[in-house]
């Protein structure tokens, strides 16, 4: 069990490390990305309200595929409802992940669609 909470705790600190040298605005929103082990989501996240200005998630989507093509989908689809929302630049938020494998299939979908970070 401590070690379960530990990973967590790594996991937390590596978040806010992070974090603290990024901000999200309503002209530029932070671009957050949620993985698990099945799924991955994103969200546009502007901090000065706290308001969800866009999101996208693989349970939305129809297309299956391999996890790193689902996730470039899911960064297409973000991007249609970023622009949908007015926003064309983002700072990109990779939270307590590393920016390889899906995270960063993510935001090369995100950059096809149009988003620019």
């Amino acid at each position: 069990m401590m070690r379960i909470e530990a990973k967590r705790t790594r996991a937390e600190r590596r978040a806010k490390r992070v974090r603290a040298r990024i901000m999200g605005t309503k002209e530029r929103p932070r671009l957050t990305v949620s993985r698990t082990l099945k799924h991955i989501s994103a969200q546009l996240i502007d901090d000065t309200t706290g308001h969800t200005l866009a999101s996208a998630s693989d349970s939305k989507l129809t297309s299956k595929g391999k996890p790193v093509e689902v996730a470039r989908e899911v960064g297409k689809a973000l991007a249609a409802a970023a622009k949908a929302a007015g926003v064309n630049e983002a700072v990109f938020d990779r939270g307590s992940f590393r920016y390889h494998g899906r995270v960063a299939a993510l935001a090369d979908g995100a950059r096809e669609g149009g988003l620019q970070f």
